[in-house]
């Protein structure tokens, strides 16, 4: 069951009413709302330097109903897992006179955009934060599965030891081998990097796209190698995702995901995997099918993998747990303070940008400007996903100033 909330207020006397449905990292975030006029009503921080490891408050519907209230303006929350934000929510806000939501994450996979388009609301988000931090978690597990690191601790700290053996928690050599990578956007590429700079890893991967940059990358850094005398890495922009299952030693997921992409990986496309190959998620759960998974891991007990979101999060699929060659971890691939602030902050940025009726900013990617802590952030909304659909949005160009046109 979980426990009640502690409602905290903050600038009692602002103009307008902001509720934020989780207790968010960082107090700059609550600076910029307080500062603009805002009330701002949510959960008490109890600690805000305490690293949270208790267990979660999730708001039921009529939680939120209540928080919501009769009167508010825009509301902040963290939909990705734990909120259903659809009709009812946003009639609600509607009603009491609001015009804007903000998730704190990239994803919005919860939330019903088509309701809010209906209501008016306008639907934030907080992409270009979490890029590297993502994509570190990624090459983390990719290692951590690799190399058995979790098994070895794990013994260790039995007091199992008792010697070095040849034969001790054997794994897997990186350096040389190929890394595939299926969805090579931004983190997907970021990940990519980091692997092939850090273990000299040769690169296949699927995307619909073309990925330039990626492949530039590559190609420069195998001539570097080449004359330093080394073996050059490669690139493979490969015609099938198949393609990248079957040769790739090392496989990390980056896709978004939809009805094409649930599912992903099945028992067919495991089935063509190398019986030693590391398998990588920190995108979405349901992009691999968790039972059949614990089905190909009890079956080859060298084949491993990483994983950061589950199909049914927060619960995982019955055997999981006991895998020993599964690495898992709690939704943590954004877990850095500095990107966790960020996101706080640029949620915050969204409500108070369409409650003062700024302009949506050029490139939610290159959201910098927003996040430095000794300037004042640009007079927009960092990231809107539904602008156009509500039509009240014109874009800010990225210019040389960060200063709006006038």
């Amino acid at each position: 069951m979980a426990k009640p909330i502690s409602i905290e207020v903050w600038n009692p006397s602002g103009k307008y009413r902001v509720v934020s449905t989780k207790s968010m990292p960082g107090t700059r975030w609550i600076r910029l709302l307080a500062d603009n006029d805002c009330r701002l009503e949510g959960e008490s921080i109890h600690s805000l330097l305490q690293i949270c490891t208790e267990t979660k408050t999730i708001l039921s519907v009529d939680d939120i109903l209540a928080l919501i209230g009769d009167r508010c303006d825009g509301v902040i929350g963290q939909v990705q897992l734990t909120e259903e934000w659809g009709e009812v929510l946003f009639s609600a806000l509607k009603r009491a006179g609001g015009t804007a939501f903000s998730n704190m994450a990239v994803g919005y996979n919860n939330v019903d955009v088509e309701a809010a388009n209906r209501n008016g609301i306008a639907v934030g988000n907080t992409p270009g934060v979490l890029t590297e931090t993502t994509a570190e978690l990624a090459a983390s597990l990719s290692l951590a599965a690799a190399r058995r690191i979790v098994e070895a601790d794990q013994f260790m700290r039995a007091g199992l030891y008792d010697g070095w053996l040849p034969h001790l928690f054997v794994g897997n050599l990186l350096k040389g081998q190929t890394v595939g990578v299926i969805g090579a956007g931004r983190i997907g590429s970021a990940y990519a990097r980091m692997m092939i700079e850090g273990f000299k890893m040769n690169l296949i991967y699927y995307d619909l796209y073309q990925s330039t940059r990626l492949e530039k990358f590559v190609t420069a850094y195998g001539q570097f190698l080449k004359a330093n005398g080394e073996q050059p890495v490669t690139w493979k922009r490969a015609a099938t995702m198949e393609d990248v299952l079957r040769e790739a030693d090392v496989i990390s997921l980056h896709p978004v995901l939809d009805k094409t992409t649930y599912h992903l990986i099945n028992p067919e496309r495991l089935a063509i995997m190398k019986k030693e190959a590391v398998l990588v998620n920190a995108s979405r759960g349901p992009v691999i099918d968790e039972v059949a998974l614990v089905e190909h891991l009890k079956a080859n007990p060298m084949f491993r993998v990483g994983l950061d979101v589950f199909e049914d999060e927060p619960y995982m699929k019955p055997g999981l747990a006991d895998m020993k060659n599964a690495v898992v971890v709690p939704h943590i691939a954004s877990a850095s303070k500095w990107t966790r602030e960020g996101m706080a902050t640029l949620a915050a940025l969204n409500v108070l940008g369409k409650i003062k009726g700024y302009p949506v900013w050029g490139n939610p990617n290159l959201v910098e400007p927003f996040l430095k802590e000794d300037a004042t952030p640009p007079a927009a909304c960092p990231s809107i996903v539904n602008a156009k659909q509500l039509g009240r949005y014109y874009y800010v160009p990225l210019v040389n100033s960060y200063s709006l046109p006038s």
